[in-house]
């Protein structure tokens, strides 16, 4: 099976696999210190502990392994200031998958996200069979959603949201980018 790239270095900003022992304390202090600013969004913030951050972590290699989801540490200047993931959805097809990320408030409006979803598109592309990669997000995240706009992904539909966070208006904002978008994106900036 073809996977992704374990670490992505990107200048200053790194994408690595999570190491599920050594940073289960900094993944849960940063996530400690980013609960008010995720909460708005992110549902699963509320039942967030150390004991869950643990498990989070303790899943990761198999989830990875089974390929069902790359989920990375976003490290800046050698610090964890957030996570990103590429998975396939329960109920998407096969030729697809979604990108996912949250960032510390530190780290925020830096293009930081932008990078490494940028980053977790080549690698989505990398993977045979994949057409096609999406990002989801609450409408009312206007930052969440600058993201696939600056990387040329287009709005693909909106549905029902399925867990609402605080701030949430229930609908999901999905955009999509194709393979042949990604290309043709590719080929026009060369």
């Amino acid at each position: 099976m073809d996977l992704p790239q374990q670490t992505i270095e990107l200048d200053d900003l790194t994408l690595r696999r999570f190491d599920s022992e050594a940073d289960l304390p900094e993944l849960f202090r940063v996530i400690e210190e980013s609960s008010e600013h995720l909460r708005p969004w992110m549902a699963w913030v509320d039942g967030h502990s150390l004991a869950k951050t643990a498990d989070f972590l303790a899943r990761r290699a198999e989830r990875w392994a089974t390929g069902e989801e790359f989920t990375y540490a976003i490290v800046l200047n050698g610090a964890i200031v957030g996570a990103c993931q590429l998975f396939r959805r329960d109920d998407a097809p096969d030729n697809g998958r979604e990108i996912g990320y949250w960032l510390h408030p530190v780290a925020t409006g830096r293009g930081v996200a932008t990078r490494a979803a940028r980053a977790l598109v080549a690698q989505a592309f990398r993977l045979p069979g994949v057409d096609y990669v999406e990002v989801v997000h609450d409408p009312a995240n206007r930052a969440s959603g600058a993201v696939p706009a600056r990387l040329g992904f287009t709005e693909h539909l909106r549905r029902p949201a399925e867990r609402l966070a605080p701030a949430q208006t229930g609908e999901d904002r999905i955009w999509r980018l194709t393979r042949q978008q990604a290309n043709t994106q590719t080929t026009e900036a060369c």
